[in-house]
């Protein structure tokens, strides 16, 4: 069985129905599920969560509107999910200020809401490549934009474990984290996504990992498992290979 703090990103199976991810969960032992908003209208899902026992711990939103959000922060709360991470939508011609003024004016109101609900709300670190989608390109970036509009952090590790002072970012972020995403990178990998299972690439997870809970980071570990290295060896297959090797390295830092 997968480490408890362990979920595997529904993305990694991404176009699977929801009877071809009951069996992979089940198959892979894991207690959390990370899914996409879209899932949310699933009607068997609420059945599947309440029979198997699962918590859920996030669900992924691109941002387009506040009604939008309203409604997956409604949908959230009636599965009894744990929290809402987003991409903000992009900025079209408007600057970096100036598009986060406009998704902070945005969202604001849904701070409230959510608050009420229960259910957390965060932004995570992605890619430029993805900015016809997002804002937030830096660890950064993406806590001053969070610490902007009141929402958490996703610290996705695959976007930003080159940058300079991570040690000192991730601790000024900590604090408002709600969910981290582990995945690996080859280097000179240029197959975009260009993820790789834990343990395969240089990223150097087991430090991050030994000082996020040393600093007592009170969520789990989501692992977002896509591109061609997945594809290659299967999806199911490297997410349980993923499972085991992050298993093991939390069980060696808790020993």
């Amino acid at each position: 069985m997968p480490d408890e703090r362990l979920s595997v990103h529904s993305v990694t199976f991404y176009g699977a129905p929801l009877s071809e991810l009951v069996q992979h969960w089940r198959a892979l032992g894991v207690r959390r599920l990370s899914l996409i908003d879209s899932q949310l209208s699933e009607p068997e899902l609420p059945t599947v969560v309440a029979g198997e026992g699962y918590s859920v711990e996030t669900v992924y939103h691109l941002f387009s509107s506040r009604d939008a959000l309203l409604r997956v922060i409604d949908a959230a709360h009636a599965l009894g999910a744990r929290a809402v991470y987003m991409l903000t939508g992009g900025r079209g011609d408007l600057t970096w200020e100036q598009a986060a003024d406009r998704f902070g004016e945005a969202v604001m109101p849904c701070v409230q809401v959510a608050e009420h609900a229960g259910v957390a709300l965060a932004i995570e670190n992605a890619s430029a490549l993805y900015a016809d989608i997002h804002i937030a390109h830096t660890l950064r970036d993406t806590i001053t934009l969070a610490e902007a509009t009141g929402l958490g952090v996703c610290i996705d590790l695959f976007h930003c474990w080159a940058e300079a002072d991570l040690t000192a970012l991730v601790q000024r972020a900590l604090p408002r984290t709600q969910m981290i995403q582990l995945s690996d990178y080859v280097l000179g990998d240029r197959a975009l996504p260009a993820r790789a299972v834990p343990g395969d690439g240089a990223i150097p997870i087991v430090p991050f990992l030994s000082a996020v809970l040393g600093a007592g980071y009170p969520h789990g570990f989501d692992l977002e498992l896509i591109g061609p290295r997945i594809e290659k060896e299967g999806r199911f297959e490297a997410a349980r290979r993923a499972c085991d090797v992050v298993s093991t390295m939390l069980e060696e830092l808790d020993g």
